[in-house]
């Protein structure tokens, strides 16, 4: 449900090949929201259809983060939000800042005077009746089949467009004498609330914004930390934070598990196949080789960490644990041949440099179209693409240099 000053307007996009003024789709929200920003009133938001939807219906809100403002007063409620309204938009990546719009409906507000329904005999009830009309009062029910239409009388449209010509309107008092009705009640015309929106019994304002060119989540944090510092609420009013951060969190909730089990298994596997720990731990190293060169390629090309890139950090791993197993499985093999340690590490080394420049290779080159895509799916591509490229060459440079190092230290020739 929403307010008759909200609409959604969908856009069908042609093949991005025609495309003659824009490259991107952000850089076309961008030009259509250059055309449409003088329009009086017009506050925009850019989303998807399936990105709105759910937003909708996990959150209710339909940009990337929503701030839910609880609180009993119309006006306070209103203040406060213009408040972090414009705040938000002084916040480096903030765009489509919209501010819930709870007032604005037009109310005709009709007082009884007590005093002069009195002097002239007439009940409350009468002069009710009277301006009962100004809207519908029904009479009946009108069938056409299996539908049913209320049958309403209602004031001509001359006494119902103006309160003017509503106070012109007559009663008849018990001595039959003719009153108009601006003698019997105050009528003003004031702005009242358009909608009301409520969760958990309480009334709610949103404020929401979309985030471009940065991560959510430091976005939130920034956020949370000025509207501490710089709003300030009244008793009983409290904020709430939804919409896509919502769906971060819980996700980011998910992975703290789901990545130090995936880990643990890793090291599981590596310890089944080598039979030591010691080798185990030396191949394992790759892992943080190849996050560090993840969050370097993700720096380079100034992107936010998200959900993606975390699947990234998992797969780039076990890419990375697969070629120090190649390389710790040859110098094995020449140590039970006999050779020295050193001789063995060397030439384990040079034997797999081939293979794991290979593999890095093919890891590299199969993910650089999603790195570089900017099509359909481009944000889930983008950051997962760009993870596992810069975490293979990493880990690739720092395997066969660190790992053979960490051999020669560590491992021992078998007992003859």
């Amino acid at each position: 449900p929403m307010g008759l000053e909200l609409s959604d307007v969908f856009i069908t996009l042609t093949p991005r090949k025609e495309w003659k003024k824009a490259q991107y789709q952000e850089e076309l929200a961008e030009k259509i929201r250059d055309a449409l920003k003088n329009m009086p009133a017009m506050r925009m938001v850019f989303t998807q259809p399936i990105e709105m939807r759910v937003n909708e219906m996990t959150a209710g809100i339909r940009a990337d983060l929503g701030i839910k403002l609880f609180g009993d007063s119309f006006e306070i409620l209103k203040t406060k939000a213009s408040e972090i309204g414009t705040l938000l938009q002084d916040i480096e990546g903030s765009t489509d800042v919209y501010v819930e719009q709870i007032t604005g409906q037009g109310i005709l507000q009709v007082k009884v005077d007590q005093d002069a329904i009195a002097r002239h005999g007439l009940s409350t009830r009468q002069v009710l009746d009277a301006v009962e009309g100004i809207g519908a009062i029904s009479v009946g029910e009108i069938r056409e089949g299996q539908r049913r239409f209320d049958l309403v009388v209602r004031l001509e449209d001359q006494y119902r467009n103006h309160p003017e010509s509503i106070k012109s309107l007559v009663l008849m008092a018990e001595s039959e004498k003719m009153l108009q009705l601006g003698d019997l009640v105050s009528i003003v015309q004031e702005e009242g609330p358009s909608t009301i929106s409520r969760e958990w019994q309480k009334r709610r304002i949103t404020i929401q914004t979309n985030v471009r060119n940065r991560d959510l989540d430091s976005f939130v944090k920034e956020v949370q930390g000025r509207i501490l510092r710089e709003i300030q609420l009244p008793s009983g009013y409290h904020i709430e934070y939804g919409g896509q951060f919502e769906n971060l969190k819980r996700a980011k909730n998910r992975l703290k598990l789901i990545i130090p089990a995936a880990l643990l298994l890793i090291l599981c596997l590596l310890f089944i196949s080598t039979g030591r720990i010691s080798d185990s731990l030396i191949i394992f190293t790759g892992a943080p080789f190849a996050a560090l060169g993840g969050i370097g390629m993700l720096y380079v090309r100034e992107m936010p960490f998200t959900i993606s890139a975390a699947v990234g950090f998992i797969a780039v791993c076990g890419v990375a644990m697969l070629n120090g197993l190649v390389m710790m499985s040859t110098i094995r093999q020449k140590l039970e041949a006999g050779l020295e340690v050193q001789q063995a590490v060397y030439e384990g080394a040079l034997m797999r440099l081939r293979p794991v420049i290979m593999t890095a290779l093919v890891a590299s080159v199969g993910f650089l179209p999603m790195a570089l895509n900017t099509g359909i799916g481009a944000e889930i591509q983008r950051p997962l693409a760009t993870v596992v490229i810069g975490g293979v060459f990493s880990d690739c440079l720092l395997t066969l240099c660190i790992l053979p190092a960490l051999s020669a230290m560590f491992l021992k020739a078998p007992r003859t």
